[in-house]
Order: C-alpha cells, then sequence, then structure tokens
C-alpha cells in the first residue's frame, strides 16, 4: 500500500473516534454537562476541542510510524490500538450521552489501561510513535481526575 494512503487512512481512523464521540458530547455541553458541579480544576469548555484535535493528530502520526515501519510491528499492537480508540468514541456515549459519570470512571480507566499497552507495544517498532502517545496519556489522567471529581460531587 502506499505511504500517502496509509498516512491518510491513520490520520482519518481517530478522527472518526472523535466523531462517534462529538454525537454524544456537543448536544450535552450547553445542558447536561452545564448544570454539574464542576471542580476547581475543570478547565474552560474551549479549551478541550483544541487539544483533542492535537491528540488525534498525535495518535494517527503514531500509527503511521508504527504502520510503515520495517519492522512490523506484532498484531496486538493494532489490536490495543484499535481498542483504545473504541474506548475514546465509548467514554463520550456513556458520560455525555447516557449521563453517567461512574461509568465514564470505568470506561476512562480501560481507556488508560490500553493506552499504556499500545505505548508498550508500538514503542517494539518506534520509539517515536510511543512517544508521540505521552501528550495522549497525560491527557487522559488528567481526564481521569476531573472524571472522578464529577462523579464524586454530583
Amino acid at each position: 500500500m502506499a505511504s500517502w494512503i496509509k498516512a491518510i487512512i491513520s490520520i482519518v481512523l481517530p478522527f472518526i473516534a472523535a466523531g462517534i464521540g462529538n454525537l454524544a458530547t456537543l448536544p450535552n455541553i450547553p445542558s447536561w454537562y452545564a448544570a454539574l458541579d464542576k471542580p476547581w480544576f475543570n478547565p474552560p469548555n474551549w479549551i478541550f476541542g483544541p487539544v483533542w484535535t492535537v491528540l488525534y493528530i498525535l495518535m494517527g502520526v503514531a500509527l503511521f510510524l508504527v504502520w510503515s515501519n520495517r519492522k512490523s510491528a506484532p498484531r496486538k499492537a493494532y489490536i490495543f490500538f484499535g481498542s483504545q480508540l473504541i474506548l475514546n468514541a465509548l467514554w463520550s456515549q456513556v458520560f455525555f450521552g447516557l449521563h453517567w459519570t461512574w461509568g465514564g470512571v470505568l470506561v476512562i480507566v480501560s481507556l488508560l489501561i490500553f493506552i499504556v499497552l499500545t505505548m508498550r507495544e508500538f514503542a517494539r517498532v518506534s520509539k517515536v510513535a510511543a512517544a508521540l502517545l505521552v501528550p495522549y496519556v497525560g491527557w487522559v489522567l488528567f481526564a481521569t481526575a476531573l472524571n472522578v471529581s464529577l462523579a464524586v460531587i454530583n
């Protein structure tokens, strides 16, 4: 497969997960989410879009680096990557769509585990690809703390 096709697919896949998540997120921000009591460290709503855009691009680049590397990645690298994308989209459906804050905690903890597993497998093929996921795991750690706080105070 041509390198440019791999690049496009690699970048598009995370944005498909984003789109699925946004189906539940966007309609609930001005209503349900706005009504929640927020912890002191809750960032303004406008920050989430730019941060997630960068993170989805980094995920796509990481996937491309692994997919196009001469060393073939173990199959589980792709299974873990796909699993974390599914969990990423699922979190929005559970937290925003179902308004289930504790369910969101369960999903986001699973997401963290699969991001770390993805990083471990990606590192076997490309250290740069694994490093590109560091901001993602950092943001999801922050999001986990925020999700737990929202669940506790609401």
